[in-house]
């Protein structure tokens, strides 16, 4: 009997800077929560419910903060596991290795930690891009290529996993 599972295609140098952006954010989700203090990425993926109640988000930030943010810590670390594959490659590259796709089986049971995962790192990017909609994206910026990729995958994935059923 087989697990259902998704398959995903990465390029050896997607993987690695995906593995890459992954190890950032762990970082980020796991520093000290004074280092955090009014982190704007942070907010937002932890955002507030009660804006305009100060009690109400004090009492809800007590109760879901800390847990909201173990999950994201724990479901990046699902991703990353996947990735580990890529952590030999990154110093041997040479351009064909580097543009050979490689699959990657998802199982079903981790898809939506991948969804959840991408979706957080491009809100985390989205925040340092100052994107709230469509319009301020900046066609300069180089990192809007890595916010357009995430989205791109993150689609991809969607569809797969839509197929699951």
């Amino acid at each position: 009997m087989t697990t259902a599972s998704v398959r995903l295609e990465l390029a050896a140098i997607e993987g690695v800077h995906l593995a890459h952006l992954l190890d950032e954010f762990q970082d980020m989700l796991t520093a000290d929560a004074t280092e955090n203090a009014g982190d704007p990425a942070i907010a937002r993926l932890a955002p507030n419910p009660y804006p305009e109640d100060a009690e109400a988000s004090r009492a809800f930030a007590t109760a879901t903060h800390d847990d909201l943010l173990d999950r994201r810590i724990a479901e990046a670390a699902v991703v990353r596991a996947a990735l580990s594959g890529f952590d030999e490659t990154q110093d041997v590259l040479d351009e064909q290795d580097a543009l050979t796709a490689q699959p990657i089986l998802i199982p079903a049971a981790e898809v939506d930690a991948w969804l959840r995962t991408l979706t957080a790192l491009r809100l985390v990017l989205a925040t340092r891009l100052g994107i709230v909609d469509e319009d301020d994206l900046d066609e300069d910026d180089p990192r809007r290529g890595v916010y357009d990729w995430l989205g791109y995958r993150l689609e991809g994935l969607i569809q797969s996993a839509d197929e699951l059923g």
